[in-house]
C-alpha cells in the first residue's frame, strides 16, 4: 500500500475525486470510467467486504491508520483538509474517499431467484431516497433490490453515504428494461420467478397494507415509484395487488423512503 503525500489540488493523480458536487459530471464519468466513490472508513470497509476493488484512496493524515487495514495494493493519497476541499468542492468531514471499481451487475433473474421479498424502485431520481430505501431494505430483511433503467444510481456517492454502505449488503441489479414493449420486461422477470407483484400506491381499490400483510403471499415483489408522480400506469397495471398505507391528519402519503421502511416492516 503506497502512501503518497500530495500538496497540489491540481495533481493529475487526484482526477477521480475532482468536483464531486457536480452531479451531471459524475453521471458522465462514473459509468464510463467504471468507478464509484465510497466515503468514510465504514463505507469503504463494507465495499471491500463485499469484494469490491479499491483503485485509490484520498485521505487526510489523521485517518491513514483507519484506512490501512482496508487497502491492499492501491495507492493512498494523503492530503490536507484544504487540498481535499479544493479537489472535491466540499469539506470532507469523514476523512477518506475511495475510488472503487464498479462490479459487474448480475442478471435480474439471477438476483431474484429464490428471493422471498424483493424491492423494486421505479424511476426514483433522488439519490438520497435511493440510499435510504436501500438502508431500509438491508435492515428489514429484503433479499434483493431491483432498480429500473431510469432510477438514480445506487452507487452514486450520496446514495452510498445515505445508505451507510448497506448498498453493498443487499444483492441488487439494474433491470435492462422495465415495462417496454420489446424484450423481457421487468414485470415478466418478476412473475416468471414466481413473485407476487405488489404496487404501493394511492388507488380507490387499494388494499390496506396491514390487511395485505396479514395474509401475504410467500414471495413478494414490492414496487415503489418516484416522489410526486408515484408509480407509472403500466407498473400499476402489471401489479397483482395494489396496496396503500392508511394515513391520518389529512396527509395522503409518505416520502418514498419512509413508505418503503413502513411497508417492508409490515411484510418482514
Amino acid at each position: 500500500m503506497p502512501v503518497l503525500r500530495i500538496d497540489a489540488a491540481d495533481d493529475p493523480r487526484l482526477a477521480d475525486y475532482r468536483d464531486l458536487t457536480d452531479v451531471a459530471l459524475r453521471r458522465v464519468l462514473e459509468p464510463a470510467g467504471g468507478l464509484y466513490i465510497a466515503e468514510s472508513a465504514k463505507v469503504i470497509a463494507r465495499a471491500t467486504g463485499a469484494g469490491h476493488r479499491v483503485r485509490s484512496v484520498l485521505v487526510q493524515e489523521k485517518w491513514v491508520a483507519d484506512i490501512e487495514p482496508l487497502v491492499a495494493d492501491a495507492p493512498v493519497y494523503v492530503v490536507s483538509d484544504a487540498v481535499a476541499e479544493q479537489v472535491t468542492g466540499y469539506a470532507v468531514h469523514r476523512g477518506a474517499l475511495a475510488a472503487m471499481h464498479r462490479p459487474i451487475l448480475p442478471p435480474a433473474a439471477q438476483v431474484v431467484a429464490g428471493a422471498r421479498t424483493v424491492l423494486v424502485l421505479e424511476d426514483i431520481v433522488d439519490h438520497t431516497n435511493v440510499g435510504a430505501a436501500f438502508r431500509a431494505a438491508a435492515g428489514l430483511g429484503v433479499d434483493a433490490v431491483l432498480v429500473t433503467p431510469r432510477c438514480a444510481d445506487p452507487l452514486y456517492r450520496r446514495s452510498v453515504r445515505v445508505s451507510m454502505g448497506t448498498v453493498f449488503q443487499v444483492p441488487w441489479t439494474r433491470l435492462p428494461a422495465w415495462l417496454e414493449a420489446e424484450g423481457p420486461s421487468g414485470s415478466e422477470i418478476l412473475h416468471d420467478a414466481g413473485l407476487h407483484v405488489v404496487a404501493l400506491a394511492l388507488a380507490d381499490d387499494a388494499v390496506p397494507l396491514d390487511v395485505f400483510a396479514a395474509a401475504r403471499p410467500d414471495r413478494v415483489a414490492l414496487l415503489l415509484g418516484a416522489e410526486g408522480d408515484g408509480l407509472s400506469r403500466r407498473a400499476l397495471a402489471a401489479a397483482d395487488t395494489v396496496v396503500t398505507i392508511p394515513m391520518a391528519g389529512g396527509v395522503d402519503s409518505l416520502n418514498v423512503a419512509s413508505a418503503a421502511a413502513v411497508a417492508l416492516w409490515a411484510l418482514r
